[in-house]
């Protein structure tokens, strides 16, 4: 599996009009608020030319891609977490997600209402944003005082050590800042991941905007927003074919020649999500097949080969790995062999992107 990717907004804003674009499905896309009640999920797979390389050397029978998950959640509004709208469960399954794509409506249309009667997209973020943190907050405060509760001698300084980061944590929610732009460190982080804080995922802004977007407003302020988020901003217009083949149209347009302005489409939120997920793809290659996998950078070849088979990782020995560029190169398994690029990697090994693993094991 690739990630999960859950589409968040207010009511009407194009979610699920979006959702369909890229999972090819059909559900409800009505002109009100709330016409998504529960969450849709879909699942489109992710493209890599790589995959079809490595077919036409080993001439394998099929090739399987990895995936996205896509959740297209319900509208939010003002007052979610305390049950406004349709309620703070759809924050709940924003928790379940690992990459956030933030839709805001960026046109004018008398005849699509919007749920507060105006188009001001960074106000639109705003209201999602302080949701996201109220959410957090709550999460934040039960468990301090769930764990002040609790009198485990054995564990006490594992207890206080968790109190004192979710202490930092509020204080730095309370200041409406999202955990992620807060000075957190990476083993601190692992430590509270377990409570699935929402402001530490990233985040893709999305503006639904009409086609002539030269001189929308609306897009510029997004942009600007989003520069010192540090974060991505995509536009898409649901009425047309705006993607890929305009893109670079429109950025000339715009004037905006930032890094943060891509492309729309399945492509830039793999490319993004692997990115700020730190992912990282592999290959396994045979006659009857052809797969690509997904694992974390930060995780050894032993815990990464669970998701092909959790026998791969209980019974690890060690793993012959060849590069992606060098089976390419000498065109497969036996001329890598003989020129000397197969290496064989022990349980600690990092996986690098492109690796093509064969893993040895014993139960």
């Amino acid at each position: 599996m690739g990630f999960k990717c859950g589409l968040v907004g207010l009511p009407n804003v194009g979610k699920s009009t979006i959702f369909n674009k890229l999972t090819n499905l059909n559900i409800s896309a009505e002109n009100f608020p709330f016409c998504t009640i529960k969450p849709n999920f879909g699942i489109t797979l992710v493209s890599d030319d790589r995959l079809k390389t490595l077919s036409n050397i080993v001439n394998s029978d099929c090739i399987i891609p990895t995936y996205i998950e896509l959740v297209d959640i319900a509208g939010l509004v003002k007052g979610a977490c305390q049950g406004e709208g349709l309620g703070n469960k759809f924050l709940n399954h924003i928790k379940e997600t690992d990459l956030i794509i933030h839709v805001v409506r960026g046109f004018k249309d008398d005849k699509i209402s919007h749920v507060y009667g105006r188009v001001n997209p960074v106000e639109d973020i705003e209201i999602i944003n302080l949701e996201l943190i109220l959410s957090d907050f709550d999460v934040c405060k039960n468990r301090i005082q769930k764990l002040k509760q609790k009198n485990y001698v054995l564990f006490k300084k594992n207890i206080d050590r968790e109190i004192k980061i979710l202490n930092y944590c509020l204080t730095c929610l309370k200041s409406n800042k999202f955990l992620k732009f807060s000075n957190l460190t990476l083993e601190e982080i692992k430590v509270i991941e377990h409570l699935k804080f929402i402001t530490l995922k990233p985040i893709m802004y999305v503006v639904n905007t009409s086609i002539n977007v030269k001189n929308n407003v609306c897009i510029k302020k997004v942009l600007d927003l989003s520069k010192k988020e540090k974060s991505f901003v995509s536009l898409v217009c649901v009425d047309s074919e705006f993607g890929n083949d305009t893109y670079e149209q429109e950025k000339e347009n715009l004037n905006y020649k930032e890094l943060n302005f891509v492309a729309f489409g399945l492509n830039s939120i793999a490319i993004f999500g692997y990115k700020l997920l730190r992912l990282k793809s592999f290959f396994t290659v045979g006659e009857k097949e052809v797969h690509a996998w997904t694992t974390k950078s930060d995780v050894t070849i032993k815990e990464s080969v669970k998701c092909i088979h959790t026998d791969l990782s209980v019974g690890f020995i060690r793993a012959q790995v060849i590069s992606y560029v060098d089976f390419v190169k000498f065109g497969g398994e036996k001329n890598t062999k003989k020129f000397g690029k197969v290496r064989m990697e022990g349980k600690n090994y990092y996986i690098n992107d492109g690796d093509i693993i064969n893993v040895l094991y014993k139960i």
